[in-house]
């Protein structure tokens, strides 16, 4: 018998090579497709992607066949922020984001200070992922280093592609919640240490958004990226208008909101933006010339009234665009949810999305704005083996609607606006099945 961590999954097989365009005809060599594919696993990553008929003659005898004809298998969903100990407070009603936070997050995330409630949490948000399809996301903690610990411990015995760190915060919250300054930076360093880099795991720099920080704060943890070029950075910016008269009363001597961080060192090319709605186009300039991306989050902005994200200004400027859940402002974790959002803005905005845009942005341009393109995105040798197989009649009314479809492209409309976690049949991380639809639920 050939080893069991080697296996062959056949099904239609979709990848992206590189960024679609915004046509309603792809780019030409920007997407893979095979209808009838063979996904070759080994060892925790992909050996081989192929028409079946090609790749069949080279099997040893005894090789599990995975036989998923009828469905679509595409890399793992990649979720660029959000925040995982704000699980349980999705759909908490109304208010906009100063409010919200206040009302809502910061006396959730005080309960993390507890290790086995960070660890349940921890469990249970991985669980919504998987169900969903997303394999990889880059997660805010809370300001206690044992959310992070019990984060990237439940991520690393699913063998998991993770981007987490500690939140950062020295002033304006609740005092059970803030950092002395440097203790903060220590708590920091200390979890770097213990897991960047260990099994698939990554350390994002986390201040929480330059409200929160002091100029003290954002100088330190510019210092810890100038240090390791390796590390990522998250943050928040220009998400509501609210916030930016409030940063602009803190930071009198900053020109802009991204001024202030630009002046702490912390835009960069592994540096994540989350909303970046009320930017003008040289500030959204300045940002691609420094090769950060912006998470564009719609079901969070149009939940809490921050406005619409405008696309294709982002575009013009060469910015890197990534598409997120944030969560728990946001209505749903599923990337399709998301895609969904991010089409209804869109028309608002007489930008529409298509099916190819969306689909790239959720696995090939998150994982390039992110670094983790040379890991995860595509489906192709040498690359981790995270994917997701989805299946396009996995409701009746979406069955009904994927039957009558003529193209590719009408397929994945389809499921981009009709999909939800009954559409993922399985999600694979790490070589492994880690989540198998049931027909129940």
């Amino acid at each position: 018998m050939y080893p069991t961590d080697s296996r062959v999954l056949r099904a239609e097989l979709l990848s992206f090579d590189a960024d679609p365009g915004e046509g309603d005809t792809p780019a030409e060599g920007s997407v893979r497709h095979i209808k009838d594919g063979a996904l070759w696993v080994e060892n925790g990553r992909i050996r081989a992607v192929d028409h079946f008929e090609r790749l069949a003659p080279t099997f040893p005898a005894g090789l599990e066949v995975i036989d998923h004809r009828g469905k679509l298998i595409m890399p793992g969903f990649i979720d660029s922020h959000v925040h995982y100990v704000q699980l349980e407070i999705m759909a908490s009603f109304g208010r906009q984001l100063l409010d919200w936070l206040n009302e809502y997050t910061f006396p959730e995330e005080c309960r993390f200070a507890n290790h086995e409630h960070a660890e349940a949490i921890s469990h249970a948000f991985l669980d919504e992922m998987l169900k969903v399809g997303t394999t990889t996301a880059q997660v805010f903690c809370s300001s206690h280093p044992v959310s992070v610990d019990a984060f990237f411990s439940a991520s690393r015995r699913r063998d998991l592609r993770m981007l987490a760190g500690k939140v950062l915060m020295d002033r304006h919250a609740p005092k059970v919640l803030t950092d002395d300054t440097q203790g903060g930076i220590r708590d920091t360093e200390r979890l770097i240490a213990d897991w960047h880099g260990k099994g698939r795991l990554g350390y994002s720099l986390t201040p929480r958004f330059a409200p929160t920080s002091s100029r003290a704060q954002l100088d330190a943890t510019g210092g810890l990226m100038r240090n390791d070029p390796s590390l990522w950075l998250q943050t928040h910016l220009a998400e509501n208008t609210g916030e930016l008269d409030w940063v602009a009363e803190l930071f009198p001597e900053s020109r802009d909101y991204l001024a202030v961080y630009e002046q702490s060192g912390l835009v960069g090319p592994r540096s994540t933006f989350a909303h970046g709605v009320h930017l003008d186009q040289q500030m959204r300039g300045r940002l691609a010339e420094r090769g950060a991306n912006l998470a564009f989050c719609p079901s969070s902005n149009l939940f809490l009234g921050s406005g619409l994200f405008d696309r294709l200004a982002a575009r013009e400027v060469g910015l890197n665009i990534t598409y997120a859940s944030d969560v728990g402002a946001g209505t749903d974790l599923s990337g399709l949810a998301t895609l969904k959002a991010a089409y209804q803005v869109g028309q608002l905005r007489s930008q529409p999305l298509t099916a190819w845009q969306g689909f790239h942005g959720l696995t090939l341009g998150n994982a390039r704005a992110l670094s983790l393109d040379d890991q995860i995105g595509r489906l192709a040798p040498g690359m981790e083996a995270d994917f997701v197989v989805l299946d396009p009649a996995a409701t009746p009314l979406l069955a009904r609607r994927t039957a009558r479809s003529h193209s590719l492209s009408e397929t994945l409309f389809a499921v981009m606006l009709l999909g939800d976690d009954r559409t993922v049949a399985e999600t694979w991380a790490g070589g492994h099945r880690q989540h198998v639809r049931h027909a129940h639920g």
